[in-house]
Order: C-alpha cells, then structure tokens, then sequence
C-alpha cells in the first residue's frame, strides 16, 4: 500500500489559503442563517401546526449551532471541472434555487467523497480532505483518482493522522475519515434488522452513529418518532454521549436495557447462572400465558342501576370478552367496559319497553271496557299515543351516565382487577408451583435458583418485567406542551421507535432482544458488535444463535474487516486469544502501525499497587494530553482504584468494552482468561489501546 504524496509548501500554502476563504464564506452563511431562524423561533406559537412548525426550526438552529468544529471538511472535484465542498451540515448560497454552497456529508451528493477510488473514481479527478481547528483551516490532503496512488483505504493521510490523536475520553465525529465498508453499512436500508459483525478497532460505535445520523436525515419519519440508542454501559453512554447532538441530531434516546423502563432501577447483582436462566426466550411465552391466566373466565354478571338488577347472560359476557381477546389486559378491560356500558344501557332499554309495553296492554283493555260503555269512537278523536319508546339522544345519555357511575365502575374493578407489573411478576418469581405451571421446562433446580433470589431488581429482571408491562398495557405519562421527541419518548414505557441503533449487540439475552423489537415492531434495527467479545451468561457463540429465537432468518448481515484504532503490534497478539476463546473468525487486519511493542512486567501480588502507579505514572507521561486506561480481573479493581489516582479509570473487562485510550495498562491477564468466557474478555482487554500495551502479570 502506498501513502499519499505530500504536498509541497507552496501548493500547500495556496490550498491552505483557497479552503480558508471557502471555510469563512460558508462560516458566515452559517451565521446568517443561524440568526433567521433563532428570530424566528422568538415568536409565540399560537396553534399546534405553528407549534409543530417551531419544532421543526429549533431543530434545524440546533443542528447549525452545533455544526462549528470541522463545518468543512471535504471537497470533491470533477473530471468535468465541477468542485463540491462537503460538510457537517448542508448549507444554501443566497441562490435558493442554485447548487448548493455546502453538501450535507449525508446527502447521496456527498457519497463519492467515502467511496469513490482510482478503479472506480465516480466522475471525480480528486479527493481533497480539509482539516480544520475551530474557524481555522491547518492542513490540506489530496488524494488524486487517477490511478496514480494505490490505497485500500480513502483520506489515507487523514485518517491515519486522525488516529494518531491523542484520545480525551470521549468519542468525536469521523464523517471525514469513514472508510468505504463503513459508509456501505451507514446508507444501507433499514427496511430490516442488519446485524454487524465487526473485532475490535473497526469503527462499529462509530458506523451505528453515524448511520443514525444518516437515517434522521434520509427519512423524516423517524426524525418524528425518534431513534433509539441501547448502549452497554452508563460510562459507554457518556463516552459517546456528544456525538450525535454534534452532527445536529436530537431526535434521540440513548439508554441501557437496565435504564429503558421509566422509574424502574437495578438494585442488586447476580450470579451468571441466575442471569443466563432468565434470559432465555422461555420466558416470553410463559409471562404471556401467566398473564392470560389472570383474565376473568365468563360468568353471569348481576349488575344494580336505578335501584334495579340486570343480569348480563354469561354467553353474552363469553362474547364481549372474545372481542377483546389479543389486546393487553387492560387495554381489553377499557374495551370490554364500552361494551358492558352498552350492554347494561340495552337491558335497561329493553326492561322499560317491556314494562311499558304490559302497562299498556293493561291500559288498553281499561280503556276499552270504558269505551264500550261510553259508545267512544277512539279514530274522531285528535292526537297520538305516547309509547314510551326513548329516542337516540336519550338512549345515549343513558350510555354515558352508565359509564361515569362510579358504583358500575367499581363492579367491573372488582371483577377485573387493575394488576401492578411489579407485584405480578414478584409473585411469579417466588411461587415455585406457578413457575412448574407456566415454565415447565425450567428444570426443578432451576426453579429453585429463581426462587430463591433477594427482593431487589436485577439486570435479568427489567426485560421480564418489561414484557409484563407490556402484556398489562399501563399506560404511560402524558405529553408535555413543547416538549421535544426525544423527551416523550423518553418518558413513555411503549413508544414505538422509527429505529433502534443496539452497540455491543453480543451482549444481548434473547429477552433483551424482546425488549428491543418491541419498541421497534417494524424491525428497523441496527445491531453491532463483536461475537467474539461476548461476554455475558448466555451460551450464544455465533450471532445465528444470538437473534434465531427473536428474529428467526429474517435478518441481514454485514461485516468490517478492518481495525483503525489497535496497532498492528498489540493485534498481533490476539489470534491465539481468539483461539482459547473457541472463535472461528479471523481477526480484524490491522491497518497501522505504532512503533512500540506491547511489553509486560512480572510482580508480585504485594508488589501489584505500587507497581501499577509507577506504570501509570510512566505511560502518563509518555502519553501527554492523552488518556490511560487499567484493566484487571474484577476482584483486583477496588485493589487497584484504592492504589491509583482518582481520575485513572481502572475497569474490568467486561466494563471497558467499547472504550479505548492511548495506553491501556493490562493487569493480570491470566486471571482475567480464568474468569467465565476469560479468553473473550481478554482478547476485549488487549484490544483497549490506540498506541501503547503494558501488561503486570502476577508471579
């Protein structure tokens, strides 16, 4: 492979100097049209469709007030003399109608500018990446298409400075940098689940973000149901936290499968035997049975209005209860109750034409016995009948005043209860016969184990008591006047997403996958993630055995073949790893090198503290303005935070995955391997470092 040729001071300087007065007109037209629209939004909304209106302003102002670092950073040109500027957002010239000033890095415009190559050059002479410190253009990267340079990779210059950067804690943008595989994935369809199969350093966060940027922006109607993002960890959440709202994009939630139920929060640990158990897909239809089994069976109902009983036949009841079968409990209570309203209002209709009608075949025969005698003749006389009959309106109020009695609705209460998801699954998880009932193919150990676990919520517990919510129908908090997507969604227990973006995908238990097609029915999913990495209690060792018992076939998949972040020294290292870890794939290939083998001190346990500070305090200072990570076995950590400093984050490895740092310092690796699926958190924990491996193992 060979590197982009440099260019020389003086084209540089002129190129340099061409970008910065692009870089200050498209600044400026930022600026303007930023201050439209901050005036606009200053006007009161009067209606909802103005509301709504405003939204969608605050939206777009949120979106340029966020695009200020690398505004530019792209410029494609053509063979036919064409020149495009790409950029964080899409920006207008005073021209509406002309070319655009800035392409939007998502628009099909931009695409070229990620795909094209000397083989395939899309029209283009030349790709140019621009790189940019706040309103300041401090470098230019050509990269002709001509054939001239051969590279695998696109921006190669740019990239690979981008990965020489020191690391700060919190992932950044990389629309100028994404590679050709991952832009295939970011603009793939999202009619469906694709599932991403990508080993360390690939850019799988990065590709999930990215394509949910460019979801928001290709289809607006998930912009109006917002998207959701399923990280594995809180630390993960805010380490990618500033991403999204970066590249302008608001109409997010970002969440943990512990954090998706509102109110709802893990109070204990668990053991791994207890967590693989009540992940298993088993469940589901054994909660769906266990709340059915709750439904009131049909009976004869002796209902009490006006001083009056009615008795509603229990064939009538078996019917109204058969219309209402499929919906969650209480949803089918509302329902059936309309109907028992109705109901109760005919009987009380019928009874009164029934009295009405014996009354005046009583009448009449009075009536006659006086006419005879009175030599009447009933058809000289004016007028008509009153029968009694009540009209449509009357009938109706009768309905509604049925339904805001509060004695009726006390009467259906009773017979249908309100249930509380909590209590209903508690009392689930502690009666050994019901689970015998509703689990037969628990084992009795297994009930046992069940059983026997402590009152506070577990991470296990939250999808068994989200499919419990679900199959209840609660309702959820109502919306909040001006209030944006995101923040409803946020909110509401069963908001239906137009995506949902899943990191760490491996991780997931065939409940939690539940979990994530339920706030997704249409199965617009993204799932990333290395099944190599796995490390939770589930037993799944391919991603066909990860999602079968959920999504069955029906998904696709894709895969990233190249690491960006891992040096080459420190993968060098990993496919024996992978090899203990029972894996069958090859390790992702290394695309860069950083010069500095991986090295590795023996200590003893007493020696273990004041040995890590003094390799942290070493790698600190080699890696100036960047970060360093320390990862050991999960009994070592409190050992080793207690030794190091405050602001060292010192993690196991199944707390790291997902981060990374300049130089990770690996503790103990051999305890790490002895661990459940040892040899997949440590091929995790190898893999942490952009620059520099150090490993203390214990003698």
């Amino acid at each position: 492979m060979r590197r982009n040729s440099a260019l020389d001071n003086g084209t540089a300087s002129a190129a340099i100097a061409e970008e910065q007065e692009f870089l200050d007109q498209a600044t400026a037209r930022r600026d303007k049209l930023a201050d439209h629209l901050r005036a606009e939004l200053s006007v009161e909304a009067l209606d909802a469709l103005e509301r709504a209106r405003l939204r969608m302003l605050r939206q777009q102002y949120e979106e340029l007030r966020r695009a200020t670092e690398g505004l530019v950073f792209g410029r494609l040109d053509g063979l036919d003399g064409t020149v495009r500027h790409i950029g964080r957002v899409g920006l207008r010239d005073d021209d509406e109608d002309g070319e655009p000033l800035l392409v939007d890095w998502r628009a099909p415009a931009a695409r070229p500018f990620y795909t094209a190559t000397a083989v395939d050059p899309k029209g283009l002479a030349r790709r140019r990446h621009i790189r940019t410190t706040g309103s300041a253009v401090v470098g230019v990267d050509d990269e002709p298409l001509d054939g001239t340079i051969t590279t695998d990779l696109v921006g190669e210059g740019a990239l690979l400075a981008a990965l020489d950067q020191r690391r700060t804690g919190r992932m950044s943008t990389a629309i100028s940098t994404l590679q050709r595989e991952q832009d295939d994935i970011i603009r793939a369809e999202a009619s469906g689940p694709l599932v991403v199969q990508g080993g360390p350093g690939t850019g799988k966060t990065v590709v999930a973000l990215h394509r949910v940027a460019y979801l928001l922006f290709a289809h607006q109607t998930m912009a109006e149901q917002a998207v959701l993002v399923l990280g594995p960890s809180p630390r993960f959440l805010e380490y990618i936290g500033q991403v999204l709202p970066a590249l302008g994009e608001t109409a997010v939630v970002a969440a943990t499968c512990d954090t998706l139920l509102p109110g709802i929060s893990v109070g204990r640990d668990e053991s791994r035997t207890l967590a693989e158990i009540k992940g298993r897909a088993l469940w589901q239809p054994a909660l769906e049975n266990y709340v059915a089994s709750l439904l009131p069976r049909p009976r004869d109902l002796k209902l009490r209005w006006e001083g009056e009983f009615y008795v509603i036949p229990a064939a009538t009841v078996a019917q109204a209860l058969a219309a209402v079968r499929g919906r969650p409990y209480h949803r089918a209570r509302r329902v059936f109750a309309e109907q028992l309203h109705h109901i109760l209002a005919e009987a009380v209709v019928d009874q009164r034409e029934a009295l009405m009608n014996e009354m005046e075949e009583g009448f009449e025969d009075i009536l006659a016995r006086v006419d005879r005698s009175m030599h009447y003749d009933p058809g000289a006389a004016a007028g008509s009948d009153v029968d009694g009959l009540l009209s449509e309106e009357e009938v109706e109020d009768l309905r509604q005043r049925i339904a805001e009695n509060p004695a009726i609705a006390r009467f259906v209460e009773t017979w249908w209860p309100t249930l509380d998801a909590e209590t209903l699954l508690r009392d689930l998880l502690t009666d050994g016969d019901l689970l015998a009932r509703f689990a037969p193919q628990l084992a009795a150990d297994e009930i046992a184990a069940v059983v026997a676990e402590p009152a506070p919520w577990a991470s296990s517990d939250i999808p068994l008591l989200d499919a419990v919510a679900d199959l209840l129908g609660d309702g959820d908090a109502p919306q909040q006047h001006g209030e944006f997507v995101a923040d409803r969604a946020r909110r509401q227990r069963s908001w239906v997403y137009g995506h949902v973006a899943v990191d760490e995908a491996q991780e997931l238990s065939e409940m939690q996958w539940h979990m994530v097609v339920r706030r997704c029915p249409s199965r617009s999913i993204t799932a990333v993630g290395d099944i190599d990495q796995a490390e939770a209690a589930h037993r799944h060792t391919s991603w066909a055995q990860a999602v079968q018992a959920v999504l069955g076939d029906r998904w696709t998949p894709a895969e990233l073949t190249i690491c960006y972040r891992t040096p080459r020294e420190v993968m060098d290292l990993t496919e024996p790893v992978l090899r203990r870890a029972g894996s069958h794939n090859a390790p992702p290939r290394a695309v860069r090198a950083s010069g500095i083998s991986p090295w590795q001190r023996t200590v003893t346990p007493a020696e273990l503290g004041d040995a890590a500070a003094e390799a942290v305090r070493r790698l600190r200072e080699r890696w100036h303005g960047g970060t360093v990570g320390v990862i050991a076995p999960a009994n070592r950590v409190a050992e080793l935070r207690a030794a190091l400093d405050d602001d060292v984050p010192v993690l196991s490895a199944a707390q790291s995955k997902g981060l990374e740092w300049d130089a990770t310092l690996l503790v103990d690796p051999d305890g790490i391997a002895a661990g459940p699926r040892g040899w997949n958190g440590l091929y995790v924990a190898l893999t942490r470092c952009t620059q520099e491996l150090g490993q203390l193992v214990l003698a």
